[in-house]
């Protein structure tokens, strides 16, 4: 398996986006709704699956494009193709607020694993499929469930993750506790499994939850601050209900409340 090489620039801070160069007949693959902008002389094209050469024949095809359904993910990719005479330029944004992470997988042995909604685009010829877990504990209490996803070839990969990311790079043997939901991705040296939190006040008030995730190396890890799961129930929690008021308008004080509690009544 040959990837394409390409060159990448990340722009921006928080809410980043991703451009990538393309010499002539290279391509890129993306998630669909990933796509921001591109240079005239890229062609735009719809595929099955992930458009590598590892899914042969068209049960092959089926067969990996299925895969894509377990992990949350639509049948269908994009691919950007650089039909011009020189080089064109193609940007993918991420989702929400946080950080895009370049992965070159020959650094991490020609596979990656990571959460389900992380991969954002990669060069032509990567392919991207699933990673079952073989731990019955590990599916249930793990935050990512059975299915992660697997990305496996020799070029360049980009994943995306929630608020400040961290990358810590695990010995053998050395173990790191994580919040099942923080994880972004590790390298396929390390061992991902989960452990149970301990303690009656710690299970009842502690507010972390029931289990932690345990990685143990050798091996690459990268953690997230802020995963778009805590960040989604934190905005659910705080959503006008009922008649369409705000947290504050309920409140004995009315909008001499909302003018005392400041920002907290979003």
């Amino acid at each position: 398996m040959t990837a394409h090489e390409i060159d990448y620039d990340i722009i921006g801070e928080e809410m980043q986006y991703v451009e990538i160069e393309l010499d002539p007949q290279e391509g890129v693959i993306a998630e669909a709704g990933s796509f921001m902008m591109m240079d005239d002389g890229i062609k735009m094209d719809t595929i099955f699956g992930d458009g590598s050469n590892k899914d042969k024949g068209i049960m092959g095809k089926i067969f990996g494009a299925g895969k894509r359904l377990l992990t949350g993910e639509s049948l269908f990719m994009t691919a950007f193709y650089n039909e011009a005479i020189g080089k064109k330029r193609v940007s993918f944004a991420s989702p929400y607020p946080g950080k895009i992470i370049p992965i070159d997988l020959t650094n991490y042995g020609g596979k990656f694993i990571c959460q389900k909604d992380a991969f954002l685009c990669a060069a032509k010829g990567v392919s991207i499929g699933i990673e079952f877990s073989r731990k019955l504990g590990r599916g249930l209490f793990g935050g990512e469930g059975f299915i992660m996803q697997k990305l496996e070839g020799d070029g360049m990969a980009f994943v995306h993750a929630g608020g400040t990311t961290a990358r810590k790079e695990l010995q053998p043997g050395e173990k790191l506790k994580i919040d099942t939901g923080c994880i972004i991705g590790f390298s396929k040296g390390v061992n991902y499994d989960i452990e149970f939190v301990g303690g009656i006040k710690n299970t009842i008030f502690g507010g972390e939850g029931l289990f932690f995730a345990t990685l143990t190396g050798p091996g690459v890890v990268y953690i997230q601050s802020l995963p778009f799961s805590r960040l989604a129930n934190r905005v659910l929690a705080l959503a006008p209900r009922g008649g369409g008021k705000s947290k504050g308008e309920g409140s004995i004080l009315g909008g001499l409340g909302d003018l005392l509690d400041g920002d907290n009544n979003f």
